[in-house]
């Protein structure tokens, strides 16, 4: 740079100012103050009246003072002042001073703000000036002070202006054409009042917007102005995100945030691709200031409304499409797509409801109607769009036929359920609707409009909130019912139904002999009765089994349908499954009114179960008559002779035919372990069984009874005194016994019996019994004899010597016993 010129005063030079329209130079030297040409450097006048030092001059831009006015007005300052300058309109005057504070004032000296600064004396304010730019609607102060620091003020003298509790401008309230000297927020509002200098008076509400996006169930919104909550209105997890600045838009797609701030466009991205997670970082910064009406995010774009424009930025900034539409945009949503090839649903408020897909230059027209498009929602599986217009009717076309399918009043939002093709919802005049399909409207009361439907939440927002509201499926599903059409009541019920509705289900679609949904159903149920028996009949379907009035009646039996499932029984032939059922549940007097009078053959079986069932009841003499009735002898005598009925017992037995051989030696058999011997031989009497009679007779020791028997029958004369005899041994009356085995023939026994009576005589002394028994024996030896000689005769003789022997010994054993004891009564 050059030196134009340069001239000296010889006194210290604190501060210079020009004139505003450059023409003259004002300097502070000493305790003068001088004006100078600045053209050529000559002065024009000194100045004088301080006595001090001037540190700071200012020229007013609108000849507050000039050097013709012969007085200065003066204004008493609590700090030496070191700098000044006037704002461009020079209706204020900036004083920066030796304690740190820095003054402004008006044209009369009048001080209207204060600026205490923190450093306070230890940092005196240096140098000040003010943004010399006509274009800036506000009066920006620069300050400098001895701490080296700089700092901008804003002199908000014509406009209120909106701040958050951290010093964030948010924007500005409203602007007057004078100087606003007071303001106040009425109390518990968002109303604010200005007061101006030229007696103005306004009042302003403040009205802040909705600013949020969902999708499925993340919910982003905004917070305090400058922040941004991140919701999973499933798991109610939140995530604040700080932006320290006004948040504008937000827009958030499956992995991708996107926050757009005065100055930029922030996007963020997930940790992970954990559905749980709620951890976002920083992916991109754009740098520039957009307008816009709507912001929408997907994988790898951005995507900028205004009015009639779509424009797709990279999030590099790179500006990729750009759509002009024929009509205002009144609604965009992300549906869904590749990476980079997302599609979008666009609706235009003449009626127009396009897609466009961002890698696509050119838009797709779905629909064109004759209304303005307020809301716009597509079908999981793209076939149907639901379109809410400015009429606030609901109206839902097939895409493909472009055909209306049904249409409904009073809605303001729509939604789709995600996991539910002919599902949606939607929210008017503070209720929520429900339709599935072509059913009707299932209503409820809500406050708020619903924003989102997933499964069996629905999203709602009402006011600044959102919330998750449970809805069970069961209206619904019930209105699939009612139609048969069970595979689409379940996927209703997977959304959410109660057990009993899981339960009405399952027993709608067995009935329905839809297997595959029932036994899914009773599965989430965990009824493994039912599922017992579904298996049963795959199984059976599996072997060639198709009657499915046979399937269905077995349903109705396990369900306790009893009387269809007997009618169906009987449709199918299997009057037998009836009977067994009726039977089974002691049922009888239906089992006898199903099978009448025509069948005795079944009425006869039927008694028999029924007495099974009695006798199982603990209840035997119901159960031995029922058996009887039946004809079920056998089952009854047993009962009858377990409990020792005797009488019940001889009138059956008496009652019986002789032929009836089984249950009469059944009877007899009972009498005889009941120890009633006239009742047997009865029995056996009439059975004709004389050979079980003589047994009897035997076994009870009755001998005369058998004696008689045996006489009229020889045939059973061993069978009656071979046990006689042994009988007669075993109470020691072995000459009887000898007897009997005599008349029954069996010598041998006979003599083995004389011989031990014999031999006991001998031992005993008894000789004249001996005798008897030897002679005895030899008779019985001389009978057999007949039959067998030789050895029978030679016992014969020898038996007849040893008799005639004892005979005689017993005499002299008689006398020798006299003689011994007369002896010892003669030496007493």
């Amino acid at each position: 740079s050059a030196v134009v010129t340069t001239w000296e005063i010889r006194l210290h030079v604190y501060d210079l100012a020009f004139k505003p329209d450059g023409s003259q130079l004002i300097i502070a030297a000493g305790l003068r103050v001088l004006v100078y040409d600045a053209t050529d450097g000559s002065i024009i006048q000194p100045l004088k009246g301080h006595k001090d030092i001037v540190y700071c001059v200012a020229y007013a831009k609108d000849g507050l003072w000039s050097p013709e006015q012969k007085s200065v007005n003066k204004h008493k300052v609590s700090s030496k002042i070191t700098c000044c300058g006037w704002t461009n309109d020079g209706q204020y005057l900036a004083l920066g001073m030796m304690n740190g504070v820095v003054s402004i004032r008006n044209k009369n000296g009048e001080e209207k703000v204060k600026i205490e600064r923190p450093g306070g004396s230890s940092s005196p304010i240096w140098s000040i000036a003010w943004n010399p730019s006509k274009d800036e609607h506000n009066d920006i102060l620069a300050v400098a002070d001895w701490g080296q620091k700089l700092s901008f003020y804003q002199l908000s003298g014509k406009q209120a202006s909106l701040y958050t509790k951290d010093g964030v401008r948010l924007g500005t309230i409203g602007e007057q054409n004078s100087w606003v000297w007071t303001c106040r927020v009425k109390p518990d509002s968002n109303f604010v009042v200005l007061g101006c200098q030229d007696g103005t008076i306004a009042c302003y509400q403040l009205i802040f917007s909705t600013v949020h996006g969902l999708y499925k169930d993340r919910y982003a919104y905004r917070d305090s102005m400058t922040d941004v909550i991140v919701q999973h209105l499933i798991t109610e997890q939140k995530v604040r995100i700080k932006c320290r600045e006004l948040v504008k838009k937000i827009a958030i797609y499956r992995n991708r945030l996107a926050i757009q701030l005065p100055e930029k466009i922030l996007i963020y991205e997930l940790y992970s691709d954990d559905s749980s997670d709620m951890h976002y970082r920083v992916k991109e910064k754009i740098c520039r200031k957009f307008e816009c009406n709507l912001l929408v995010v997907c994988s790898q774009h951005i995507i900028l409304c205004q009015e009639k424009r779509l424009q797709c930025l990279s999030f590099n900034s790179v500006r990729e499409k750009e759509w002009v539409m024929e009509s205002l945009i009144r609604y965009i949503k992300v549906i869904g797509g590749p990476p980079g090839r997302e599609g979008l649903l666009v609706g235009l408020k003449n009626g127009a409801i396009l897609k466009i897909f961002v890698d696509n230059p050119f838009p797709i027209t779905l629909l064109k109607l004759t209304t303005s498009v307020r809301c716009l929602d597509m079908s999981a599986s793209r076939n149907k769009l639901a379109v809410v217009d400015e009429h606030n009717t609901l109206l839902v076309y097939d895409i493909r036929s472009k055909e209306l399918l049904f249409q409904e009043p009073n809605a303001n939002s729509v939604a789709w359920n995600t996991q539910c093709e002919d599902m949606l919802c939607f929210s008017g005049n503070g209720y929520l609707n429900i339709k599935a399909s072509n059913f009707p409207v299932h209503q409820q009361k809500m406050q708020g409009f619903m924003v989102g439907y997933n499964g069996s939440k629905i999203f709602c927002l009402h006011v600044y909130s959102m919330s998750a509201v449970e809805v069970p499926q069961s209206a619904p599903m019930y209105q699939y019912l009612e139609r048969k059409m069970f595979k689409e009541a379940y996927q209703i019920a997977c959304l959410g139904v109660t057990d009993s509705d899981w339960r009405d289900l399952a027993t709608e679609a067995l009935e329905g002999l839809d297997f595959e949904t029932a036994k899914k159903a009773f599965i989430r149920i965990r009824d493994l009765r039912y599922l017992e028996l579904i298996n049963s009949i795959e199984e059976r379907k599996k072997r060639g089994e198709n009657d499915n009035d046979l399937f269905l009646a077995d349903v109705y039996a396990y369900q306790g349908k009893f009387h269809e499932a007997a009618r169906l029984y009987k449709r199918t032939g299997h009057e037998s499954r009836a009977l067994s059922m009726y039977t089974d549940l002691r049922m009888f007097d239906y089992a006898k009114e199903f099978v009448g009078v025509t069948d005795p053959k079944s009425s006869r079986m039927l008694m028999t179960k029924q007495a099974d069932w009695a006798k199982s009841s603990k209840e035997p003499r119901a159960a031995a008559e029922m058996y009887l009735s039946a004809g079920e002898h056998l089952k009854a005598i047993d009962i009858i002779g377990e409990h020792g009925w005797a009488d019940m017992l001889i009138d059956i037995a008496r009652k019986l035919d002789k032929a009836e051989r089984e249950p009469l030696a059944k009877c007899a058999l009972h009498f005889k372990r009941l120890k009633h011997h006239g009742y047997a031989s009865e029995t056996y009497s009439k059975m004709g069984d004389l050979k079980a009679l003589v047994h009897l007779h035997v076994e009870t020791r009755h001998w005369e009874e058998a004696f008689s028997l045996v006489e009229k029958h020889p045939q059973f004369k061993n069978d009656v005194f071979v046990p006689y005899a042994q009988w007669l041994a075993e109470n020691d009356r072995f000459e009887e016994a000898q007897k009997a085995f005599h008349k029954a023939g069996l010598q041998n026994e006979a003599v083995k019996v004389l011989e031990q009576l014999t031999q006991n005589a001998v031992v005993e002394n008894r000789f004249n019994d001996a005798g008897y028994y030897y002679w005895m024996l030899s008779m019985q030896c001389l009978d057999i004899a007949k039959e067998q000689r030789g050895e029978m005769l030679k016992k014969f003789e020898r038996f007849q010597h040893l008799a005639e022997l004892y005979h005689v010994y017993r005499s002299i054993q008689r006398y020798t016993v006299r003689i011994r004891y007369t002896l010892s009564l003669h030496f007493a």
